[in-house]
């Protein structure tokens, strides 16, 4: 794996994981400190679903569908960090 494709998986993580908090503060502001009940179940699973389409791709696919899994590897890596943020909070 290069560092170019690293790096984008990289960031695409961790621009999910600064969304996804900056969404909840906005919620929590809206809604009295609540949020949604269950998200991070909900996360969570997108988070497996992503991680075992990029695994599928990543081995059946060539080099030209490199964003696609990098975007895949990059939303369940930062789906699995706001889960793990959740837990430990």
């Amino acid at each position: 794996m290069s560092f170019f494709r690293l790096a984008r998986i990289v960031g695409i993580a961790v621009a999910f994981f600064l969304a996804f908090n900056a969404s909840q503060a906005a919620t929590a502001a809206r809604n009295a400190g609540q949020t949604v009940p269950g998200i991070g179940i909900a996360i969570g699973a997108l988070s497996v679903f992503f991680l075992i389409g990029a695994i599928a791709i990543e081995k059946t696919q060539g080099e030209e569908m490199n964003p696609r899994k990098d975007l895949l590897w990059g939303l369940g890596s930062g789906g699995l960090a706001i889960v793990a943020s959740r837990m430990l909070s």
